[in-house]
C-alpha cells in the first residue's frame, strides 16, 4: 500500500490510527500494541501478498533464533546460532533477489543454458532482512537482553519503516512501545507529524513523481539523448530519488510521531555536502549506519594503518552497490562511490582542501554522473549517456526530451535541496499555530490535488 493514495491516507490510516488511540486511551496498552500489529501484517500482506507466508515464517524463526542466542549459556553457541540465522537470512534475500543475476552470470561464463526462475522480488525484503539481521547481531552483543514477542513484532512489523526504512534498532524503538500509556500522545507531536505527513507527501507527488517521470522516459530512449536531454535528465533523476526516498522518510517519519513513536532521521540535506565521505552521512543515514556498524566496524582494525581504513571502505560500499541492485551496473555504482569516498578521506588525512564552491561543484557532478550508472538498464546506455554529457556535439539547451515546464521543475528542485531547510529543521522549527495550521493544510490539498494515479516508490524495487 503506497503512502501517497487516497485509499492509504483516507481509510486505511484512519482506521489503524483511530482504533490504536482509542485502545491506547480507554484500554490497556497491550491491546493498542496488538492491534497496531495486526493492522501493519494487513499492511504488509496487501503489498506482497504471495510472500507473506514466507514473511511470517521468518519473522517468527528470527524471534526464537533471537530468544536462543540470548539464553545461550556459552559465546561460542551464542555465535553459532548468530551466524545460522544471519546467513538462512541472506540465503532467503539471495534466493529472491540475486538467483536469476548468478545463474545469468554462470551461463555468460560457462556457455551453459540453465533456465532462468520467474522470481518476483517481495516487497520491502531488502530493508527487512537487515533489520533482523541488525537484530539478530544486537541479541549475540548484548545490546538486546530481553523482549516479548509483542514489542519484537512491532520492532519489525511497525508499517511505516517496513518497507524502505529507516532500519532501526531494537533499542531505539522497543523501549518506546514499552512505555506506551494514554498519555504517550500529544497535540504537539501529533501535529508535527501530520506536517511532517504532508510535506514527504507533496515531495513525492508534486516533484518527485513528474521529475521520475520524464527522466525515465528519456533515458528508456538513452541512445537517442543529446548533450541537453543527458544533463536535464540526469540532473532530474538525482533530484526525484531525494525527493521520492526523503518524501517517504518523512511520511514515516510523521506517521510514527503521530503514533507516539519517534523514528531515526534518514536524510540531512546530502546535495549540499561537499565531498563524498559527507555526502554518504547525509544520504540515507540508516543504511550508512547499518552498513558501517555491521560491515566496515568488522573490517577496519586500528592496529593496521591506513591501507586496512581504505580496504574496509572499500568492501563496504561494494556491499552497498551489491545490495542496491542484482546488476553488475549496481556493483560498479558502489566500487565508484567508494573510490571517491576514499578520497574525500585521504584529502582531509593531508589536510587538502577545496574551496568551497568548487568542491559542492565537484561533488554533486560526481553524484549525478554516478546516478547515471544507477538508473541505467546497462553499461551500453550507461557509458551512451556519460560520453554524451561530455560531448561538443550541440550546448543548446533543446532536444527531444527537454521541456521548459521539466526545466523550471529542475531550478525548483534544486533551489529548495540547496536554499531551504530540510525536513528535520522545518519539524523542529515546527510551532502549534496559525501559520502552520495553515502551510500543512496547504500541502495536505496539493498533495491531495495531485494523487491522479498511483506510483510507487522508486526503492520498492529494491
Amino acid at each position: 500500500m503506497i503512502f501517497s493514495t487516497l485509499q492509504f491516507i483516507l481509510v486505511f490510516l484512519p482506521i489503524v490510527l483511530g482504533g490504536y488511540s482509542l485502545l491506547l486511551r480507554f484500554a490497556n496498552p497491550t491491546y493498542a500494541k496488538a492491534y497496531l500489529v495486526f493492522g501493519s501484517l494487513y499492511f504488509y500482506w496487501y503489498g506482497a501478498q504471495d510472500f507473506f507466508l514466507v514473511f511470517c515464517i521468518s519473522l517468527f524463526a528470527n524471534y526464537l533464533l533471537g530468544l536462543a542466542i540470548i539464553k545461550a549459556p556459552l559465546k561460542l553457541t551464542k555465535r553459532l546460532i548468530m551466524l545460522v540465522g544471519v546467513l538462512v537470512n541472506l540465503g532467503l534475500l539471495g534466493y529472491y533477489k540475486y538467483f536469476n543475476f548468478f545463474i545469468g552470470n554462470i551461463n555468460f561464463i560457462t556457455g551453459f543454458d540453465y533456465a532462468l526462475k520467474n522470481i518476483i522480488l517481495p516487497i520491502g525484503i531488502s530493508f527487512y532482512s537487515f533489520q533482523v539481521i541488525a537484530h539478530l547481531v544486537d541479541c549475540y552483543q548484548g545490546k538486546t537482553t530481553r523482549y516479548t514477542l509483542l514489542d519484537y513484532l512491532l520492532f519489525i512489523l511497525f508499517f511505516p519503516q517496513l518497507i524502505v526504512g529507516p532500519i532501526v534498532h531494537h533499542s531505539e524503538v522497543v523501549p518506546q512501545f514499552q512505555k506506551l500509556t494514554k498519555h504517550t500522545l500529544n497535540a504537539p507531536q501529533f501535529a508535527t507529524g501530520i506536517f511532517l505527513f504532508a510535506l514527504g507527501c507533496t515531495k513525492k507527488l508534486m516533484l518527485a513523481d513528474p521529475l521520475t517521470i520524464w527522466a525515465q522516459r528519456a533515458f528508456d530512449s538513452s541512445l537517442n539523448l543529446g548533450f541537453a536531454d543527458a544533463w536535464l535528465n540526469a540532473v532530474s533523476y538525482t533530484l526525484s530519488y531525494y525527493f521520492d526516498l526523503s518524501g517517504y522518510a518523512d511520511m514515516a517519519l510523521g506517521i510514527g510521531l503521530m503514533f507516539g513513536i519517534t523514528l531515526c532521521i534518514n536524510f540531512n540535506s546530502p546535495y549540499k555536502a561537499t565531498d563524498f565521505a559527507e555526502y554518504w552521512r547525509r544520504w540515507h543515514m540508516s543504511l550508512s549506519r547499518f552498513l558501517g556498524d555491521y560491515i566496515f566496524r568488522n573490517m577496519y582494525d586500528k592496529t593496521k594503518g591506513s591501507q586496512n581504513f581504505f580496504f574496509a571502505l572499500f568492501i563496504t560500499f561494494l556491499v552497498s552497490g551489491f545490495w542496491h541492485g542484482a546488476g553488475w551496473t549496481f556493483i560498479v555504482w558502489g566500487i565508484i562511490n567508494g573510490i571517491f569516498v576514499m578520497m574525500a578521506h585521504a584529502m582531509r588525512m593531508n589536510n587538502l582542501k577545496m574551496p568551497f564552491l568548487f568542491a559542492w561543484l565537484l561533488t554533486f557532478a560526481g553524484v549525478v554522473l554516478t546516478r547515471v550508472l544507477f538508473v541505467s538498464e546497462d553499461f551500453t546506455s550507461a557509458f551512451h549517456v556519460l560520453s554524451v554529457m561530455f560531448g561538443s556535439e550541440s550546448f543548446a539547451l533543446e532536444g527531444n526530451y527537454v521541456s521548459l515546464r521539466q526545466v523550471l521543475y529542475v531550478f525548483i528542485g534544486m533551489a529548495i535541496v540547496l536554499a531551504f531547510p530540510n525536513s528535520n529543521e522545518l519539524a523542529e522549527r515546527f510551532k502549534p499555530n496559525h501559520t502552520y495550521l495553515l502551510a500543512t493544510t496547504a500541502l495536505i490539498l496539493l498533495g491531495l490535488f495531485n494523487i491522479t494515479y498511483v506510483r510507487g516508490f522508486l526503492y520498492f524495487q529494491f
